[in-house]
């Protein structure tokens, strides 16, 4: 039995902007545009319910046309939605600027979504799950909103899994401010950049042990590498699944929920959680969007 999720995070519009070529400076340059349901937290949720996984998202959405749409968009998926709407507020966009091979820059006006308060935040199933948006820790605005959410998360007896968000913003945040944060997680999901952030090791697969020594499960994101997940000894690592590459938006987000939508049921296959993230992941890259 599939155990529910509670997802914490961001809701925003993602404006996908595929370059035909590099940019052109104080020119034109076609390019195809995109608007699409985007944010991490509620990405992972959208992923999840289409999984099969009873899931609840809490948020926030500015009094807008563009939040309205995307809480009916989470609804049409499947998620439960926890959405405050902030007066006066925007909902939050990110500018996802996408050059030939599928690498991206990421602008980000996060809007509502740092208006997130603790009392947004729903309790979780007792023996459910919690999914974490590291970005909901790393502004000091919903950053007690996170934090609240992990402390009654571990209360009810929940596990909890966190994604570190973002390298940049997490250095600027601290590293052992984030460790402390996170002590009581289950699982943490970062990527390499963030795995050799967080523990100093320039091999994954070191980094992966190391993070596994803090929590119960690392799972580490390789990009074309693959995937790693280490558990106490254990170390697994699984190859990532072709794919034409169209924009990675999305896909740590959709690894994420594929990984969980499998743990979540069974706590001790890693080769069929990891190979579900592969494939939510690859289904994302290979287009335009992180849904």
């Amino acid at each position: 039995m599939v155990r529910p999720a509670l997802v914490v995070g961001d809701l925003a519009t993602d404006v996908v902007v595929v370059l035909s070529g590099e940019p052109a400076p104080d020119s034109d340059r076609p390019a195809r545009i995109r608007s699409r349901g985007g944010g991490a937290g509620a990405n992972v949720a959208a992923h999840l319910a289409r999984l099969g996984t009873p899931v609840v998202f809490a948020g926030c959405a500015g009094d807008d046309a563009a939040g309205t749409g995307l809480v009916a968009e989470l609804v049409a998926d499947g998620v439960s939605p926890a959405v405050r709407t902030v007066a006066g507020a925007p909902t939050g966009t990110i500018v996802s600027l996408v050059e030939p091979g599928g690498g991206r820059s990421m602008l980000a006006d996060r809007g509502a979504n740092l208006a997130l308060r603790p009392e947004d935040v729903p309790p979780p199933s007792p023996g459910g799950h919690l999914h974490l948006s590291g970005y909901t820790l790393l502004d000091p605005r919903p950053r007690a909103a996170g934090l609240a959410a992990l402390a009654a998360a571990v209360a009810a007896g929940a596990t909890v899994s966190i994604d570190p968000a973002s390298s940049g913003p997490l250095a600027r945040y601290g590293v052992d401010r984030w460790l402390a944060d996170t002590a009581a997680a289950t699982l943490v999901l970062p990527n390499a950049a963030e795995a050799r952030l967080l523990t100093g090791c320039a091999d994954p697969a070191a980094a992966a042990r190391a993070l596994a020594g803090r929590h119960a499960l690392a799972v580490v994101t390789l990009g074309r590498d693959g995937a790693l997940w280490a558990s106490g000894r254990e170390l697994v690592h699984r190859p990532a699944h072709r794919a034409t590459v169209v924009d990675t938006t999305g896909a740590g987000d959709a690894f994420a929920a594929g990984l969980l939508s499998v743990w979540l049921a069974d706590p001790t296959d890693p080769v069929r959680a990891l190979e579900a993230g592969l494939a939510a992941a690859a289904a994302v890259v290979g287009r335009a969007g992180a849904r």
